[in-house]
């Protein structure tokens, strides 16, 4: 029979058990006794917390990781209860390879078919986007604990904005949508899964400090109460960290502090309530749009973005943003009967981003800048600009029955979900410090009464509701076929002073609907292997920005649909772990738009082909040394035209050796992403070539006490990592406005640990 429990790393908890926690749940799947390493008491009464939880690991992706030597020390490795491509990145991976100030893209990027741009100003410093298989954020899920987060005009992502790296235990990506039972927006592309730090049956504290590249600090400490006898075993985490830089860009600081809560509540013998809240606060010197051009580049160097100069536009002094949230979740756990089990999360998060920045910083400081009167009149050397608000605050609940039939597992449940947003930008006059009329000419339709220099202010409602129900079907003890269904509903509603795009009053509200079907089978014809294949279907509704337009009723946007299939297989051996697969992925109406009497029209445009191939592999060697290795070929081609799309890799590659010996931790890793066009086009003068960033890093314990020094991009890449392409002056065949984005380049970084 195997167990469930709740653990906090991969670690080994007894001589033939190793178990793999994503500060969730997960499966322990006993090895063979050849196989399995000396016991380990010590990390077993650390970890192990005694509450037991539902065996399904992102809502429904079990963790099943034998315990074998390849696994101990493997980065990245895949459970045996999967039904899709996974990768599981470790806490030790997080802790002893990666700068502290690493985003969650950065402890991702490890894993196949994940790629980052951006993140120009340093390792977690500014923000980076991610991609799977192609798939852009926005395309795929993030969750936390479970829960799916993101924008609410779009469910896009902003990487240094909610999770530093030290409120995250683990990382399990999952290349597909899963069963029915996994949530999200954009299950279709596949979910990032981030789960929480885990609390502790000892008491406990940790701090480190950290210094390195562009005069960073960052300070973090974490307290573990232990079990609280007195309140019937409630186990508490507190946690806080400090971080402030000059950052690796021109003029452009950067300063987050972040303060994380968690506390674990047994409030029966079969009951427990996990509360937790995290609240975090950036502030930071960047232009709305960032990236420079090329003549910048050539003039100034790259890791130019800002100035000290009031008179131009990269004035450090009018670009910048203050970026507050929080997120709070309250999960209570079940068992209602023999064979029975209940989870409700009930959620709230909010962001809040209040940025100014000069309307365009690829131009220099001279008489072309000009801000404009009400009464049409210019003020010329004028800094035209704006202020921005982005606020919104999304509230939830996921609620999931689980029940044990004997030879099959009922899993059914449902998520509802509602946000409040409110969007606005007003031109500013920087050089005078007030409102710029920047009299807009949309086809004369401006209304009166709406003032020139509001570009737009607009309230926005978002509302969902899924349903899913699915049954894991067990004909053998080794085969489990789960087919599912699920129903989602999405409804957008908007209510503008006045809109975006338009410049008009709206109010506008517009809804999909969909039913997904799901197959997934899992084959484990003995503890060492399992083979798996996916049937599924996936959905993204339609952003915010198709009711920016005068009449939505002229939209034919449907949702977008994908069709995936897939097919691989796990292997955990005595000293190799390896997993592969292959994976077709239908999507269709692709969503574009048309201007069509002057207005913007949506639309859905022919369709995506991805397609490839995934693998990876650790061996370990019995002394401590383990060789990491994983790779993808990945295609996005478009139906109509049968070119890539854009900022989609054709390939990622990863390597690297790890070391754990006693008080010695070192590793070096290689990540590559390959070539990419920017453009749809794909453009010779915008294909951006392969580029790779290496991490080594080497760390020494002195009982208590540790030390580590880890160098980001080894080698010292600076390579073009994403070029936003912008509208160029007449006749300007290079569009001489295109922004550049480029590697941060080499950085260091040294750290210090208390443990008490």
């Amino acid at each position: 029979m195997r167990s469930s429990f709740t653990l906090a790393r991969l670690r080994l908890l007894t001589s033939t058990t190793l178990v793999l926690i994503a500060g969730g749940a997960i499966i322990a799947q006993p090895a063979s006794a050849a196989d399995a390493p000396a016991a380990d008491a010590s990390a077993a009464t650390d970890s192990a917390q005694s509450r037991p939880v539902d065996n399904g690991i992102a809502e429904g992706s079990d963790i099943v990781v034998t315990a074998t030597l390849a696994n101990e020390i493997a980065p990245v490795t895949s459970s045996l209860e999967t039904t899709q491509p996974q990768a599981i990145v470790s806490r030790s991976f997080i802790e002893d390879s990666l700068p502290a100030t690493a985003d969650f893209n950065q402890l991702a990027l490890i894993t196949p078919s994940f790629s980052t741009s951006g993140g120009n100003g340093g390792m977690g410093i500014s923000e980076s986007k991610g991609r799977l298989r192609g798939f852009q954020d926005g395309e795929y899920n993030i969750t936390y604990d479970g829960v799916p987060f993101g924008d609410t005009n779009d469910p896009s992502h902003h990487s240094n904005t909610f999770f530093p790296s030290d409120t995250v235990e683990t990382v399990v990506v999952d290349r597909g949508p899963g069963n029915a039972s996994n949530l999200g927006q954009a299950t279709f592309g596949g979910s990032v899964n981030l789960f929480s730090r885990a609390t502790r049956a000892d008491a406990g504290m940790t701090a480190r400090a950290e210094y390195g590249s562009f005069n960073t600090f960052l300070g973090r400490a974490m307290v573990q109460s232990g079990k609280i006898d007195s309140l019937g075993g409630t186990e508490v985490l507190l946690g806080g960290q400090y971080v402030t830089t000059d950052g690796r860009l021109t003029y452009s600081g950067y300063h987050q502090t972040n303060l994380f809560g968690k506390a674990v509540i047994p409030i029966g013998p079969s009951v427990t309530l996990t509360l937790l809240s995290t609240y975090n606060k950036n502030h930071f010197n960047q232009p709305d749009n960032d990236g420079i051009t090329l003549a910048q580049e050539a003039q100034y160097g790259k890791t130019f973005q800002l100035n000290n100069d009031p008179n131009s536009p990269q004035y450090f002094g009018y670009n910048y943003t203050d970026k507050t949230t929080d997120f709070e979740v309250a999960t209570l756990e079940a068992d209602i009967a023999p064979g029975s089990r209940l989870e409700n999360r009930a959620y709230t998060y909010f962001y809040n981003n209040a940025t100014i920045s000069v309307a365009d910083t690829t131009v220099p400081a001279g008489p072309d800048n000009a801000t404009t009167n009400a009464d049409g009149t210019k003020n010329i050397g004028h800094i035209p600009g704006y202020t921005k608000l982005n606020s919104y605050r999304t509230y939830g609940d996921i609620l999931k029955g689980i029940f044990d039939l004997g030879p099959a597992t009922l899993t059914v449940g449902g998520w509802i979900e509602w946000n409040v947003t409110h969007r606005k930008r007003y031109q500013y006059d920087m050089t005078d410090g007030g409102p710029d009329a920047m009299a807009y000419d949309y086809n004369q339709k401006t209304p009166v009464g709406v003032p020139k220099y509001i570009n737009y202010d607009q309230d926005s409602r978002g509302n969902q509701e899924q349903v899913f129900a699915e049954l894991e079907l067990r004909p053998t003890s080794t085969i489990k076929i789960t087919p599912g269904i699920k129903y989602i509903d999405f409804t957008r509603k908007l209510n503008a002073i006045a809109n975006q795009k338009t410049h008009s009053p709206a109010n506008f509200t517009a809804s999909w609907s969909d039913t997904l079907p799901f197959l997934t089978v899992n084959w484990q014809p003995n503890d060492r292997l399992a083979l798996y294949a996916q049937y599924a279907k996936g959905f993204l509704a339609p952003p915010l920005s198709v009711l920016y337009n005068y009449d939505p009723s002229n939209n034919t946007v449907q949702p977008e649909t994908s069709t995936n299939y897939q097919l691989g297989f796990v292997f955990h051996g005595s000293h190799l772990s390896l997993d592969a697969d292959v994976y077709k992925i239908d999507f269709n109406n692709k969503f574009a738009s048309q201007k069509i009497n002057g207005d913007t029209v949506f639309y859905n445009q022919g369709g995506v082909t991805y397609k490839g191939v995934e693998g990876q592999a650790t061996y370990a060697f019995d002394n401590g040394l383990a060789l990491f290795v994983n790779a993808s070929r990945n295609f996005a081609e478009a139906n109509d035209t049968g070119l890539q799309v854009k900022d989609a890799p054709y390939m990622t590659a990863a390597a690297g050796v790890l070391f754990h010996h006693g008080p010695v931790k070192a590793s070096v890793i290689d990540k590559v992403t390959g070539a990419q066009y920017a453009d749809d086009a794909n453009t010779g003068a915008y294909r951006i070539p392969a580029y790779n960033t290496t991490i080594a890093s080497l760390g020494y314990s002195f009982g208590r006490f540790g030390v580590q020094a880890t160098v980001s991009d080894l080698f010292d890449s600076t390579a073009v990592n994403k070029i936003d392409i912008n509208d160029g002056p007449p006749g300007d065949v290079m569009n001489s406005n295109d922004q550049y984005h480029f590697q941060p380049g080499r950085e260091w970084s040294i750290s210090l640990t208390a443990k008490i």
